[in-house]
């Protein structure tokens, strides 16, 4: 069975009502389903923002109940670490919370979904773009 794991935007698209991610999803069981700790992260961070929007906060938080958030372990810092060697010493970069998620995903070896055209950089890492 393959397993997804669904970025920030991903997740953003989803919770505005995207069609096409919604439809996707459906077609995915929840057990192949996954956020990263980081996607949690910058979550929580737009929701503190904005603290009057319950509605958002409501659907966000639900999703995030339905959704196994996976923890970003030892064994990711350490692939992080090497990924981010060796895309410096190429030149390539990409945005600190991103590198993160990637870095997870491969450690994971789970598909990042994401319209994110940027994680194309990050060599090895399976995406596909649900929007």
């Amino acid at each position: 069975m393959t397993l997804y794991m669904l970025d920030t935007n991903s997740v953003s698209y989803l919770i505005r009502g995207n069609a096409a991610i919604a439809s996707r999803l459906q077609e995915v069981p929840m057990s192949a389903l996954g956020v990263s700790a980081i996607t949690k992260a910058e979550l929580m961070f737009g929701l503190a923002r904005r603290p009057e929007a319950t509605r958002l906060q409501l659907a966000v938080r639900e999703f995030l109940r339905r959704v196994d958030v996976l923890p970003w372990g030892d064994a990711v810092a350490e692939g992080y670490g090497v990924l981010r060697a060796g895309m410096t010493a190429q030149g390539l970069v990409l945005a600190p919370l991103d590198l993160l998620i990637a870095a997870h995903a491969l450690n994971q070896s789970r598909v990042l979904v994401t319209s994110d055209h940027s994680f194309r950089l990050v060599p090895g890492l399976k995406i596909e773009d649900w929007t």
